[in-house]
């Protein structure tokens, strides 16, 4: 329980500052933090949840690092369903908390549009282009992949010990530098479905692609990276 519980709130604690600076922070007069400041805000999530919490769980915090680590043989698959359920338990508390803040506004008139409530989508123009779903199922499982060779190699035995936190903060602000112009950034099935339930709209119908995508992403690279570097 100590593990899923670590799960819970390392996955509370992404979606809560992550998706709650696109929300709360990204649009706001004259101190707008942008998009930058909102692909940095989930890299210091994961960053800031893996050392505190990382010691406990592994730090996962997403059902496709679950998946991949499950893949790469460092992860034991009876733990999955627990971890899943955890991470989705832990998102959906994330987001409500922060729908409680944004609704407590005089000027809340709910949410409408792609993207609102900092919500996955495809075939959407939200950031002045409109990406396909081809483009969005290509960019979920390409950012997925390199996340997961990424936590996989920060985590080898033969990394450097202490920076692996580090490593995988950073590249997840990355791939929000990104990805975000095309489907706002997944490559997390937990932060996806803990957003959609608010958002209203096509998020709903939407989030296949956003569970689809980066499990195949993930499972693809764990199986390329135990290939790569057997010896965990």
């Amino acid at each position: 329980m100590n593990k899923l519980l670590a799960e819970f709130i390392g996955t509370f604690w992404l979606v809560l500052g992550g998706c709650g600076s696109a929300v709360l922070a990204a649009g706001v007069a004259n101190v707008g933090i942008g998009l930058v400041g909102v692909s940095l805000a989930f890299g210091l999530t994961v960053l800031t949840g893996a050392y505190a919490l990382g010691h406990i769980s592994g730090g996962h915090f997403n059902p496709a690092v679950s998946i991949g680590l499950f893949m790469g043989g460092r992860f034991e698959g009876k733990d999955l369903p627990g971890y899943i359920i955890a991470q989705v338990l832990g998102g959906a508390v994330g987001a409500a908390i922060l729908y409680l803040i944004v609704s407590s506004s005089a000027d809340f008139s709910g949410f409408s549009g792609a993207g609102a409530f900092a919500s996955n989508f495809y075939d959407a123009n939200v950031y002045g282009v409109n990406y396909g779903m081809m483009g969005a199922l290509v960019t979920e499982i390409v950012m997925t992949f390199m996340f997961l060779i990424v936590i996989l190699g920060a985590t080898h035995k033969n990394a450097s010990p202490g920076f692996g936190g580090m490593a995988i903060g950073l590249a997840l602000t990355l791939i929000h530098l990104i990805s975000i112009p095309v489907t706002n950034t997944s490559v997390n099935p937990a932060r996806s479905t803990a957003t959609a339930l608010f958002a209203g709209g096509d998020a709903l119908p939407q989030l296949w692609l956003f569970w689809v995508a980066p499990i195949v992403g993930a499972a693809l690279a764990g199986i390329v990276y135990k290939i790569m570097a057997p010896n965990r």
